[in-house]
């Protein structure tokens, strides 16, 4: 007896509640069928199955079986998927979403060269801050930036992303260094308006967290346009590295209140499910995962201070 062939029987006769209509999926007789599952049994030395003239019924240890089965023949399935994915070369379109700042700075030489690894993908990229719903709009992967990430789907951690409150030299020349959070509250702070807590700066203080309350003269959606505003000496920004990295490293912005670090976002590359992936997504994740790594190259300003 193919013990195996006999738990693939025994797991679809349970799914489909019948004999007859596992056997029209599996390809082969209810007899055939039915004489499968009574060997199992017979190795097994216990009775798997209840069988009336209606419907079929598990015993305790049918049941326990057939959940082993089912994981075991799940895994068989993914091992077979995985091997055959290996030897297919990765192919057809490739929606991603990406955040706006990030995905131009950073993102776009990687598609480039993602697409120049494996020419036969092609790359359909929508930039956008708001928190895209991939499954109804139909996107196989978003990267998103986040402090805690709430979703149903896998999420795969890709890089640390720090923050830094900065401003201009020349905004400090006329308002003073703030030397503690609560400093902030008597100076103009640049908003970013898709903030968790908007209005709201939260800092690792010696003592704990510390959140104090901020406000400016103006605020946007966009890390570029805060960005400029505060290198035009406008006010106060808590910004991403990976978007005033290099104005650190230069001295176009000065970085403030060392001694209150501000806690850390997360890149997590986001899709639907682990199972079935197809080779564009996996080789996609795969790529991101070699070239998004520590040392990352927007936080050099941290290793030449």
């Amino acid at each position: 007896m193919d013990v195996f062939q006999a738990m693939r029987v025994f797991a679809k006769v349970v799914e489909l509640e019948g004999f007859s209509r596992a056997a029209e999926r599996l390809g082969i007789s209810a007899t055939a069928a039915s004489r499968q599952v009574a060997d199992l049994e017979a190795r097994l030395g216990v009775r798997l199955l209840h069988r009336t003239t209606r419907r079929l019924y598990l015993t305790d240890s049918g049941r326990s079986y057939y959940e082993r089965c089912a994981q075991i023949l799940n895994d068989v399935d993914e091992a077979e998927l995985a091997i055959a994915s290996a030897a297919e070369n990765p192919r057809g379109l490739l929606r991603v979403a990406a955040p706006v700042s990030f995905g131009i700075r950073h993102l776009t030489p990687l598609f480039l060269d993602y697409m120049a690894r494996y020419p036969e993908v092609k790359l359909d990229v929508s930039l956008a801050d708001r928190m895209v719903d991939m499954v109804e709009e139909g996107y196989d992967l978003a990267l998103r930036i986040t402090h805690e990430l709430k979703t149903t789907l896998v999420a795969r951690p890709l890089a640390v992303m720090r923050l830094a409150v900065c401003a201009a030299p020349a905004y400090l020349e006329r308002h003073g260094i703030p030397r503690t959070p609560e400093d902030l509250r008597h100076h103009e702070c640049l908003c970013y308006t898709y903030d968790a807590v908007r209005g709201s700066w939260e800092f690792e203080g010696p003592t704990g967290r510390v959140r104090v309350s901020v406000q400016g003269s103006f605020s946007t959606n966009n890390g570029d346009s805060l960005r400029a505003a505060a290198l035009a000496g406008r006010g106060i920004i808590q910004e991403p590295t990976f978007q005033v990295g290099e104005d650190l490293r230069t001295g176009r912005l000065l970085r403030l209140l060392p001694e209150y670090p501000v806690p850390s976002l997360t890149l997590y590359a986001v899709y639907p499910s682990r199972r079935h992936l197809s080779p564009k997504v996996r080789t996609f994740i795969d790529f991101l995962v070699e070239h998004i790594a520590e040392p990352l190259p927007w936080d050099a300003w941290m290793r030449s201070r």
